[in-house]
């Protein structure tokens, strides 16, 4: 299949355009033109807006783009570079490597040109954007526009990332029909995309699928998370200042990530709400000594040292039986080995 996926080259969507690719298909990685992530994505071969050499046959000139478009055609996808700011998501589908590709065979629409869309862009996600209206808001006006021009390629389904902060505070099971109280700007705004956008695909005909990520970790990650900044600390010997932990906490590896929604895009789920989020829930105090206790006791940690952040204490836990159910999602990678596996990248590289 044909995928359009904004946000290509952040955390989660790395994993998940890998996900795709491993599973034969076609994707269409919407990055920044200045992305400087942008050469992450080349490296796992692909050239802005053009088949790798390995496709064609034509010689690129760009060696690392050439070794792993071996690799994805080890795979059986393909990738394709599309650098597109999100301001100007709306004229995506006037992009050449779209309007002079093949009408889809498994389509009787002439029109159409793409299958499905996951989308990841979203300007400001950061912990230090969070509370700015301005800044959020305009990710409203982009989400909707992508879901137009996803319409208009003759996409079928449309998968857009939402988030936890959707909740807000809330004392007990999260589940997706409880009524949602978002503190951050950046929580509201995922909510309203969540309704406007699901609204507007009953008008255009498209399945509109709202994943409501909850905490995720794994290689790659931010360096100022909890955990790679708990790692890198604890390896080095230093001390970590946290809050009280006592809130209840669940981490799901990357990876898994990636395959619980790649599993909503492609599997026919009914449309809706579903939460994407792993299956070990318990006190956040808990995961942050078992990181120590996995970096060999190394440094220390003290608690009750910092004040809650914007958003007030939050406490995770999410129920995913609709996940599960529709899906068929069911977590691959424990805590434990998530994070021995971030150790060993850590001590590779950077010890």
């Amino acid at each position: 299949m044909r995928v359009i996926v904004t946000g290509a080259t952040s955390f989660i969507g790395r994993a998940v355009t890998k996900e795709l690719l491993a599973g034969g298909h076609h994707v269409f990685a919407v990055v920044r033109p200045d992305s400087p992530g942008r050469g992450r994505l080349e490296r796992t071969g692909a050239e802005a807006g053009e088949k790798t050499g390995e496709e064609t046959g034509e010689e690129t000139g760009n060696k690392a783009g050439k070794e792993a478009g071996k690799e994805a055609g080890k795979e059986g996808g393909r990738l394709t570079v599309l650098p597109f700011a999100l301001k100007d998501i709306g004229k995506l589908d006037a992009c050449p490597e779209l309007v002079h590709c093949p009408v889809l065979k498994s389509r009787s629409d002439s029109k159409t040109k793409a299958d499905l869309w996951l989308h990841l862009g979203w300007e400001g996600a950061g912990s230090a954007n969070r509370q700015d209206p301005h800044v959020q808001a305009r990710n409203i006006g982009y989400a909707l526009d992508s879901l137009h021009t996803a319409a208009r390629l003759g996409c079928s389904r449309f998968l857009f990332c939402g988030s936890q902060a959707e909740y807000g505070i809330v004392d007990g099971i999260m589940g997706e029909e409880i009524l949602c109280h978002p503190v951050s700007e950046y929580g509201k705004d995922k909510l309203e995309v969540c309704r406007r956008a699901g609204e507007d695909a009953k008008a255009l005909g498209i399945d509109y699928i709202h994943a409501r990520i909850f905490s995720v970790y794994g290689p790659g990650d931010h360096p100022w998370s909890l955990v790679s900044t708990c790692l890198n600390t604890f390896l080095k010997g230093g001390r970590m200042e946290l809050g009280a932990c006592t809130q209840q906490w669940n981490f799901l590896h990357v990876r898994d990530a990636a395959r619980a929604l790649t599993g909503l895009l492609l599997a026919k789920v009914p449309a809706g709400v579903y939460n994407v989020a792993g299956e070990d829930t318990r006190t956040l105090k808990s995961f942050v000594e078992q990181m120590h206790r996995l970096c060999g006791e190394k440094g220390t940690c003290e608690y009750g040292k910092r004040p809650p952040n914007a958003e007030g204490v939050v406490s995770l836990v999410p129920d995913i039986r609709k996940l599960k159910e529709a899906a068929g999602f069911a977590q691959e990678i424990s805590f434990e080995d998530g994070i021995r596996e971030m150790i060993g990248i850590y001590k590779e590289n950077c010890l």
